[in-house]
């Protein structure tokens, strides 16, 4: 099984975005269940999204980004970031989030 972690980045501060709810799920046939929930701390980080492993196949990642971004008094495009990825291999998975109020990016982490 693999394990897997995120970490939230507010871009326009330059800080980690604490707060932000995270959601993780994962495709069965043709619909999503939800397998865990957490908040990123205060360095932004969730560091175990998936307490009982992380079995091949695909997953999503959603950020709620529309309450973050609110509870901080900003503008907010983009009230939630999925980001869908799939699992190959046996390995540590990290999935990080930049966020700005009208742009996001994310890339496969280490």
């Amino acid at each position: 099984m693999s394990t897997l972690s995120t970490h939230v980045l507010d871009a326009v501060a330059g800080v980690p975005a604490s707060g932000v709810r995270v959601t993780l799920a994962s495709r069965d046939g043709g619909r999503w269940v939800d397998v865990h929930a957490a908040s990123t701390d205060d360095d932004g980080r969730v560091a175990d999204l998936a307490p009982g492993g992380l079995p091949p196949g695909v997953h999503r990642l959603t950020f709620d980004t529309g309450a973050w971004s609110s509870a901080a008094g900003r503008p907010c495009f983009y009230p939630e970031v999925p980001v869908v990825f799939t699992v190959a291999e046996e390995r540590h998975h990290h999935v990080p989030l930049l966020l700005s109020p009208y742009a996001y990016s994310t890339y496969r982490g280490s």
